[in-house]
Formats: structure tokens, C-alpha cells, sequence
């Protein structure tokens, strides 16, 4: 009695692709900003009533005496007269959260000094993204969301832009527009040369999957494994497929193909779902070099005892059924009837004769299932080393293994070998 391996206690899609946090970077040196001069070509002049104090202001900033700093501001309030005066107030009070490391109070400084209203245009870049930044750390999203895309209207450059305000828009409920900007992010990032942050893809497909929008976060999934192409991403990748909905036994053994193909068969578990489904659909070949190859790989032991017994159980059944199916599959009444044409085609793929179970998988689309044979078609031609005819084949799969094709179509653009199924002799 084989179990699914699925059907273990199958927890939240972060337990499954895993999910880091992200920190609030911390606000960086004092910008040089000066009262009458914040930066060249811009002025903010204070009122004559309220100079000595930012003076006095200005003088303990520099020489980071923040008692002096704190003694300055509690003047200033009660000098400030102008909308200009205030900014200046909030500008010192920010400086006074840096010497402190009082992040809220740098917060609010950002705050006040971006709601003036007058924040020159060179410095909305950098403030609005340190205060969307403080914003997301205190999980303020609306305002984080704000701030940020304010940033980025600016011009911001900050590498961590693109990540906090997606995760900021997710955190938000506004699933499309995490979406969207995570989609963006990562385009940019791919076409810079550089290899997209992994919570790009990992928090949409979370938020994608908590809304049951399952064609959306597959279509997220997929992406990830452009650049993320490892075999525990792949069984990531295929564990959550295995998850959803609809998800028939014939499916289920494609999807355990493909996790077998992208040499992602990592635990003992799926080698036991795997076994069972095949053994099921009569595929002794399938079954037999299947548990080979788990023996090899050390992920199933020996001695063990279900596959032992599996093993014995379908090499005597094996024979002569592969010469035989070699001799029948060039028969005419083979190929004019599509479903012997594909049953006989899948028995020759589980011996690994990729080649000679293409012209079997044709036959059987002329009146048979069209995305399954089209589906398989596309298979065999992949780990025959038809690279183009699988892409070909995979392009035109509707219906339930359209995920799978598409896995299958970022799998062969990334260049990625499949793995071919060893020989099922002793």
C-alpha cells in the first residue's frame, strides 16, 4: 500500500517555498542640507525670528551634540512662524533620530518635512524612500505604498524599492498591484543583468494562491524557475501544483515525471507515489527504472521493503514485453488506432525509447485526446533531444497540463538537459 506523498500534513505556501524577511534599511548619514542653501539652486530661507534657533540647531547637528540638538528644537518650536520654519524644525528633528537611532522620530521628521510641500525635487527621491521605508517597518502599507511609488516617480535608484513597495501593495490587499510591480521589478532587474530578488516571485505567488488565483500563481512559479532552476525549486514548483484542485491520477503521473525529468525526486516519499501510479497504469519498465534510479541516488535505501517487493514484482513482469513493443509499435493496426497508438507510447517512453514514441504519440492524436498526447508528444520529443519539436508541441497544450507544458517550456529555454531514464536491466 503506497501514499501519497502530498498527502502529508501540507502546510501555508511559505512553509513550502520558504519566505525570508525583509528589514527596514536604516536611514544613511545626514543629508548636507543647510538653512537659506538646503542644496545648489535651491533655497528655504527661514523667518528673521526664528534664525538664532536654527542656528543653534545647525551648530549642534554638526557637532552631534544631540542634548544641545533636543534644547534647540524645544526653542525653535516656539520661534517657527513660517511653513519654511516648520520644514526646518522637522529637518533637525530628523537629524536628532539619526544621532539617537530613534527611527520613529526619523520617521516623523521625513514626514513633516515631505507634507510642507516645499522638499526640493532633488531630495524627494531619497526622502520618500527612506520614509516609505520607515513606513513598511512599522507596517504602515498605505503609506508605505505612498511614499514609495512618490520615490519612484522621483527617480529613485534604491535597489530595495521595487521589493518593499510589491510587498508593501501584497501587505496592502492590493494583489494586482503587487503583482504588477513585482512583474516589473523583475523584468528590470533580468534585463540589467542581474538575477531578480527570490521574494519577488515567492510573495506574489503567496498572496496569488491566498486569493485562489491558481493560473496566476502558477504562471509566477514558473517564472521563478528562469532563475531560480534549481531541484529543490523544482520540487517546490511541482509539490504546489500537486496541491490544487482537479488534480487526476493521469496528471499527477506527469507531474511526477516532470519533478523525475528536472532531477527533483528528493525524497523517499515521491518515489513511493510515483511507483504506485505507474505500477497502476502498467508500466513495469517505468516502474523498474525508476526505483534504479532512486537506489542509485541513495534516496531510496536498501534493503526496503515496499520497493524491494515492487521491484521483484515488476521486472517479472517485464519479460520480452519491451521487444515485443518495439515489433508492435510499427504495426498498422497500431498506429490506426489512437488509443493503442499512445498506451503503446507511453510503454515505450517508460523503457526510455524516446525516438520511437514520437511517431506512436502522432497516431494517437488523430482522434484522441488532443492536449494529452499532444502533451506527451511534447515529452518524448524533450528527452529524445527535439528541442524544438518539445517547444513546438508544449506551445499548443491546453486544458490541465498547460502548467506543465509551460514548466516544461522554461525548462528547455533555461538549456536545462533532461534527465534520461537508465536502462532497466539488473
Amino acid at each position: 500500500m503506497f501514499n501519497r506523498f502530498r498527502s502529508m500534513p501540507a502546510t501555508a505556501i511559505a512553509a513550502v517555498l520558504g519566505c525570508a524577511l525583509m528589514t527596514t534599511a536604516p536611514l544613511p548619514a545626514a543629508a548636507k542640507e543647510k538653512p537659506k542653501k538646503e542644496t545648489k539652486g535651491t533655497s528655504i530661507s527661514a523667518s528673521k525670528g526664528f534664525t538664532p534657533s536654527v542656528k543653534k540647531m545647525m551648530d549642534a547637528a554638526a557637532a552631534k551634540d544631540a542634548a544641545a540638538l533636543q534644547a534647540a528644537l524645544t526653542e525653535g518650536q516656539g520661534t517657527a512662524s513660517t511653513n519654511e520654519d516648520r520644514y526646518w524644525l522637522a529637518y533637525y528633528q530628523l537629524q536628532l533620530g539619526i544621532l539617537n537611532k530613534d527611527q520613529s522620530l526619523q520617521r516623523q521628521g521625513l514626514d513633516a518635512m515631505l507634507d510642507s510641500g516645499i522638499t526640493p525635487p532633488e531630495s524627494l527621491a531619497a526622502y520618500n524612500f527612506f520614509a516609505g521605508n520607515f513606513a513598511y517597518g512599522a507596517k504602515d502599507y498605505p503609506k508605505a505604498v505612498q511614499r514609495l511609488e512618490a520615490a519612484r516617480a522621483a527617480g529613485s535608484t534604491e535597489p530595495q524599492l521595487g521589493l518593499l513597495l510589491m510587498d508593501s501593495y501584497l501587505n496592502a490587499g492590493q494583489v494586482d498591484q503587487g503583482v504588477a510591480t513585482a512583474k516589473a521589478t523583475i523584468e528590470a532587474a533580468r534585463a540589467a543583468g542581474q538575477q531578480p530578488s527570490d521574494e519577488l516571485y515567492v510573495r506574489p505567488i503567496k498572496a496569488l494562491q491566498a486569493a485562489k488565483r491558481d493560473a496566476e500563481a502558477n504562471e509566477m512559479l514558473a517564472l521563478r524557475l528562469r532563475d531560480y532552476s534549481a531541484p529543490e525549486v523544482w520540487r517546490q514548483t511541482l509539490f504546489v501544483l500537486l496541491q490544487q484542485p482537479g488534480m487526476t491520477k493521469d496528471v499527477t503521473l506527469d507531474t511526477l515525471r516532470l519533478m523525475r525529468a528536472s532531477k527533483a525526486m528528493l525524497q523517499r516519499a515521491e518515489y513511493l507515489e510515483y511507483t504506485a501510479l505507474a505500477t497502476e497504469a502498467a508500466l513495469p519498465g517505468e516502474v523498474v527504472s525508476l526505483i534504479k534510479e532512486g537506489r542509485a541516488s541513495k534516496v531510496i535505501p536498501t534493503p526496503d521493503a515496499n520497493f524491494d517487493e515492487a521491484f521483484k514484482a515488476q521486472k517479472d513482469r517485464i519479460g520480452d514485453e519491451e521487444t515485443t513493443l518495439a515489433a508492435y509499435a510499427q504495426k498498422p493496426s497500431t498506429l490506426s488506432n489512437p488509443k493503442v497508438a499512445g498506451a503503446t507510447g507511453d510503454a515505450m517512453v517508460g523503457y526510455g525509447r524516446y525516438a520511437e514514441a514520437i511517431p506512436l504519440y502522432k497516431a494517437a492524436l488523430n482522434g484522441g485526446d488532443k492536449d494529452l498526447w499532444t502533451y506527451r508528444l511534447g515529452v518524448a520529443q524533450a528527452l529524445s533531444g527535439d528541442t524544438a519539436g518539445a517547444q513546438a508541441s508544449f506551445a499548443q497544450v491546453a486544458g490541465s497540463r498547460k502548467p506543465l507544458a509551460n514548466l516544461w517550456l522554461i525548462k528547455l529555454g533555461n538549456g536545462a538537459a533532461p534527465a534520461a531514464a537508465p536502462a532497466t536491466g539488473d
